[in-house]
């Protein structure tokens, strides 16, 4: 029973209205073949909205409940609203839940909402990760979203992925711990390709950084790296894992959730980082 429970994730995707929490829950249930097909909220057919008002709102006035399985794991999905009028019902929602995943529109950025979600996730002391939405679209700027959740945020949001290309031409992510770079296809299929020339320093610097912060949740691993010692992927995502349910930190992904670039990695750390219903007891 307890190995059932280990593998449960009870998540929230919360954040204001309009930043993609719908859209983004429908590209998760896509990739994990729960449903055949990608709908779109603007289209009228997505999983999580189907009441008369929400299509004509083409915005989710009530949490949407939505299950799938990713790599030997239970997802149990929380999709909550970000309009102010519904907002209490995100509150509610919230407390079923174990983790948190705030989303960040790349081109609004944070707006009241958005906090407001957070500071629920704290009251609870709920661990969480960002994923900074719509890199694809004009005028998004993920340095500028980091830069606001890094002002706004506590514990401090730390960057795991990096994008490759901006705007339309917006076609993957790097992936530090792992040193790896995905391109996405129309699909949303994900194939490895070698790190873009004129990525390899800001790769290089950003990875630095995150190994510094993730060595903070483990004192052995501070001391190691402080030596000069080499720390392994494996060594990393433990001590991420670790800091993300102490609070220590927060994880940052990004990605496209309506061109599905980037979700199946947010789907590994969520199984990977967020916790079970055992993790909160």
């Amino acid at each position: 029973m307890s190995e059932k429970i280990e593998s449960l994730r009870n998540i929230a995707l919360v954040a204001h209205s309009g930043a993609g929490k719908t859209s983004l829950a429908e590209a998760m249930l896509y990739d994990s073949g729960t449903i055949k097909r990608l709908g779109r909220v603007e289209d009228g057919n997505s999983a999580m909205d189907f009441e008369p008002e929400e299509l004509k709102r083409m915005s989710s006035i009530s949490s949407g409940f939505h299950q799938y399985d990713w790599k030997k794991h239970t997802v149990n999905l929380i999709d909550t609203p970000g309009d102010q009028n519904f907002f209490s019902d995100t509150r509610s929602c919230l407390q079923a839940a174990d983790g948190v995943v705030v989303v960040i529109d790349a081109v609004d950025g944070i707006k009241v909402q958005t906090e407001q979600a957070f500071d629920f996730a704290a009251e609870f002391n709920q661990p969480c990760v960002i994923f900074i939405n719509k890199l694809d679209r004009e005028r998004a700027d993920f340095s500028l979203a980091f830069q606001g959740a890094g002002e706004i945020f506590k514990p401090k949001p730390i960057i795991l992925q990096l994008p490759i290309g901006t705007e339309a031409e917006f076609k993957g992510v790097v992936d530090l711990i792992s040193g790896q770079a995905f391109e996405y296809d129309e699909n949303g299929k994900a194939r490895k390709i070698e790190i873009p020339p004129d990525m390899q320093e800001s790769v290089e610097n950003e990875k630095e950084n995150l190994i510094e912060n993730i060595a903070e949740a483990d004192d052995e691993l501070v001391e190691r790296y402080l030596e000069g010692e080499a720390l392994t992927q494996q060594e990393l995502a433990a001590a991420l894992r670790k800091g993300t349910l102490a609070r220590i930190f927060v994880p940052v992904v990004c990605g496209s959730a309506t061109r599905n670039i980037g979700i199946d990695l947010l789907m590994d750390l969520i199984v990977g980082a967020l916790p079970s219903p055992l993790d909160r007891c």
